[in-house]
């Protein structure tokens, strides 16, 4: 079976991780890491090479969680033309 794969909080919880491909409008690909960093839930954002200019590593408590991070806080981000998210699993 697979499982998303996450982290296990203090409480015991199992938190839900995702990485998330983010398109940026021209020229904006540091601005869109900066105003990444420190918002909760984004674990890490890097500007990258390839055909996306930057990639976040987010954690929720839920799939859900995931889906409202995503819009709430990396495509509210100045500079976000577009997004894909990859919920990352594991064999359990």
């Amino acid at each position: 079976m697979l499982r998303s794969a996450g982290q296990t909080t203090s409480g015991g919880e199992h938190m839900v991780r995702a990485y998330v491909l983010i398109t940026a409008t021209a020229g904006k690909a540091l601005e869109v890491v900066h105003a990444l960093h420190g918002r909760d839930g984004i674990i890490s954002a890097d500007a990258i090479t390839g055909e996306y200019d930057v990639i976040a590593h987010v954690q929720a408590e839920d799939v859900a969680g995931i889906g409202r991070l995503i819009v709430e806080k990396v495509q509210s981000a100045d500079g976000v033309f577009k997004t894909i998210t990859c919920l990352a699993v594991s064999e359990s």
